[in-house]
């Protein structure tokens, strides 16, 4: 087994759903995947078959993949791509499973990752139409999709990601668009006192690896929404790693879902800055008795 052990802010809803997404990943480009949050150190701790540093696998694959849209066959979506966005969408075979149904935009068709190799890694959540929150937290731009936004995450990172193959969500670039899960890069107008958006000489400055990461973690597993601006989520801490499985349902459960396994909750709120997004303000921990 291999080892990789990163940086990790609990008050950082992105960075824990980024954790997520870095086990979900290692575990298909490695298989046996496992992580813990090490509370002690401040770090998260994955473990994969093999012998090569499972973050900077992951990382790898993320650098070089192919960005594939999916539609349903016959989707009423193909037609109404836009160039700008990227490669148009490739259409499934006539009775092939699809997430969901076909969305009434192609801003919320899923994405597929896909490296030289045949592996291939789905980014799904901003579509998911069960019972769970979709925690998609942006919206306007025209319908910007989805894909687009994970394409200008990648391209962020081209170049380099190995020089942060220890500390990844230190990856910081200007980024003009984003999923809304790495709070450090967003802002109220009425707080901030102006609106970055009118003037031209002020760039927010994003984590495009954190947001990537982010995607896929949230893609399995989701916090829990207690109101439409606060959502729960929590970790398990200890030594050893955990089958993703228990990370999974730890994010959204009230307790530890596994017995005598160390268990934290952190609160998330949540604000409009513009009319159809949502950001991250503010986040507290919580006792699980509250």
């Amino acid at each position: 087994m291999a080892e990789s052990a990163i940086p990790v802010d609990l008050w950082n809803p992105g960075q824990v759903f980024a954790c997520l997404g870095i086990v979900e990943a290692a575990d298909v480009l490695l298989g046996d995947a496992a992580g813990v949050f090490e509370w002690s150190t401040g770090r998260f701790r994955v473990t994969a078959n093999g012998v090569d540093a499972p973050v900077e696998r992951v990382l790898r694959f993320l650098e070089g993949a192919e960005l594939v849209t999916r539609a349903p066959a016959h989707s009423a979506n193909l037609g109404r791509w836009r160039k700008s966005w990227g490669d148009e969408p490739v259409a499934d075979e006539p009775g092939r499973p699809f997430p969901f149904p076909d969305p009434s935009s192609p801003a919320t068709l899923p994405v597929v990752l896909r490296d030289a190799e045949g592996s291939a890694v789905t980014v799904s959540y901003w579509g998911d139409a069960t019972g769970r929150d979709n925690l998609k937290f942006w919206g306007g731009a025209r319908g910007y999709p989805g894909t687009a936004r994970l394409r200008d995450a990648q391209s962020l990172c081209r170049g380099s990601i190995r020089q942060y193959r220890d500390d990844p969500f230190g990856l910081a670039a200007v980024q003009t668009s984003s999923f809304r899960f790495d709070w450090r890069r967003d802002y109220l107008p009425v707080e901030a006192g102006f609106s970055p958006n009118e003037h031209r000489d002020v760039s927010m400055v994003g984590y495009p690896l954190v947001e990537m990461l982010a995607a896929i973690g949230v893609s399995h597993a989701r916090p829990r929404r207690s109101t439409r601006f606060a959502y729960r989520y929590g970790v398990l801490g200890g030594e050893e790693p955990l089958d993703v499985v228990f990370l999974r349902a730890a994010l959204g459960a009230a307790t530890s879902p596994l017995p005598d396994t160390p268990f934290r909750r952190f609160v998330m709120r949540l604000g409009c800055p513009a009319q159809y997004d949502r950001c991250i303000t503010h986040v507290s921990e919580e006792s699980p008795n509250d």
